[in-house]
């Protein structure tokens, strides 16, 4: 298995250096790797930054670490913002040990704890710490707050995840009927293939929406086909953008014709827009294929000549209506067409207001907002919409906050993973991600889990979450509903003996 690892991440460098391309995980390594090497350029950057400060320290991984290392000088002045619990991504790499190991590494460093909280009730914050004490591998802090005691957390033994569903929903409307917003409130869960229900839950009561971290614009079709074109005008072995726009509007080229490319291709060691030339000065592709691909190959060279000395944002503008896509998403009408059409329209503000960095100094305008879109897809906050209830992961809900939360699933199995749940390292990881969960509550948490849930095509039954029973029971009120849930159970039970 490592062999065929190896293989295939050998083949993926060799594209992207064949494209020119690099990814994040190997653009900090150069930077590593270039500081280690360069005495030169080590000791230009420690000399010109003096002061350095690094945010959300928890979540650094090896290599980030390790550059920081390298950019500090003998007298450089540094400082960490970061919070050991509310380390959760770990399996992306993050170190939380890090925190000690700069402690450990940066001799006379000074910790400042800030556990003043603005955000949420007592009760949530005496909750929240009871949990988090459980973790072995933590500095230790206390949250408290001079905001007044709030609600109990409500707790609720759903029958099975649509009852857990109805649940969450009702209380959502009665929150709406009371003149709340629907903003407000969040429904968190820790893994995506549970938002299912919950949609379908909120369709049935007429509630509008949001899957947060789902339409951030730079991660938007209508935005990625935009900047397919304007990705391949800059560079034309940028075979990613080239698959995205060489038959975006449909100009003809069948699947056939793209594999008998992507073949060439990969024959040749060459990239998409080579082996299109190779095709067609070779004549192997059919006369209708050739003149389609004939066409594209045109159209991208002839918008890079068309707009060669113009604004980046009359160059944008000029791509999106000549190529064709303004038409084709105008021709979908409706709202989702109005929609698209504006997010279009907006990109074009994008690049007219875009101003080049100075670490940009050596790309051309176009490049350097590229560059830009690609490390602000998916990082942005989501736009501003209609009022609707938020629904997001564990994970995209950390930095957030919101009146009402409910947390769905957390049972044994669901939360922690079976998984996490047989190693300590990970199940600390698990509990950190609760209690991130529990403190994104401003005024009224809920936790809700199912005794029965349907995974895999299968009933199966679940005890409530160990994390569930960490918390003090001062701070919970019961919200099962007994009769009802007796009166499933011998339903159940009919249903089996017949």
């Amino acid at each position: 298995m490592t062999k065929t690892y190896l293989q295939i991440y050998t083949a993926y460098q060799e594209a992207c250096d064949r494209a020119g391309l690099v990814d994040f995980a190997e653009i900090l390594l150069r930077a590593h790797e270039l500081l280690r090497d360069n005495k030169f350029v080590r000791e230009h950057y420690q000399a010109r930054f003096k002061h350095i400060l690094v945010d959300e320290f928890q979540d650094t991984n090896n290599i980030q670490y390790a550059w920081l290392r390298m950019m500090t000088g003998a007298d450089c002045k540094v400082m960490i913002v970061g919070d050991d619990d509310q380390s959760i991504y770990g399996w992306r790499g993050a170190k939380v040990e890090n925190i000690q190991k700069f402690l450990d590494e940066y001799l006379g460093a000074k910790t400042i704890r800030l556990e003043q909280n603005y955000r949420s009730t007592k009760t949530i914050l005496e909750a929240a710490n009871e949990l988090i004490a459980n973790n072995t591998e933590r500095m230790g802090k206390e949250l408290w707050t001079e905001g007044n005691e709030g609600e109990k957390i409500s707790v609720y033994s759903a029958y099975n995840e649509l009852d857990e569903a109805r649940f969450a929903v009702g209380k959502i409307k009665e929150w709406q009927d009371k003149g709340g917003s629907l903003t407000d409130c969040a429904m968190l869960y820790r893994n995506n293939a549970q938002s299912r229900v919950l949609e379908e839950a909120l369709i049935q009561a007429q509630l509008p929406y949001r899957i947060y971290g789902g339409m951030r614009f730079f991660e938007r079709q209508e935005i990625k086909d935009a900047l397919g074109y304007l990705r391949l005008m800059a560079n034309r072995n940028d075979d990613a953008a080239f698959e995205r726009i060489v038959n975006t509007p449909t100009r003809g080229l069948g699947d056939k014709t793209l594999d008998t490319i992507r073949f060439a291709a990969r024959d040749r060691g060459a990239t998409l827009w080579e082996a299109s030339i190779a095709l067609l000065d070779e004549k192997v592709l059919a006369g209708r294929a050739a003149g389609a691909l004939s066409r594209f190959i045109e159209l991208i060279n002839a918008l890079e000549d068309d707009t060669f000395e113009s604004p980046l944002h009359e160059q944008t503008d000029h791509v999106i209506k000549t190529s064709g896509l303004f038409a084709m998403y105008e021709q979908e009408k409706g709202e989702k067409s109005k929609a698209r059409i504006e997010n279009l329209e907006e990109l074009v503000t994008a690049t007219r207001q875009f101003e080049k960095p100075e670490e940009a100094e050596d790309m051309t305008l176009l490049t350097a907002f590229l560059t830009h879109a690609a490390l602000e897809a998916g990082e942005g906050q989501a736009d501003e919409f209609d009022d609707a209830v938020q629904l997001m992961t564990l994970h995209s809900a950390k930095g957030l906050e919101f009146p009402m939360v409910f947390m769905v699933g957390v049972e044994e199995g669901m939360f922690p993973s079976q998984m996490s749940a047989e190693e300590a390292g990970r199940l600390e990881e698990e509990r950190r991600l609760c209690y991130v969960g529990m403190t994104r509550a401003m005024e009224k948490l809920f936790i809700t889990y199912a005794e029965m849930r349907r995974l895999y095509g299968q009933d199966k039954y679940h005890k409530p979450s160990r994390f569930i029973r960490e918390l003090p029971e001062t701070c919970l009120q019961e919200v099962r509903m007994k009769r009802r849930l007796a009166d499933q159970r011998q339903r159940v039970a009919l249903a089996k003996r017949k």
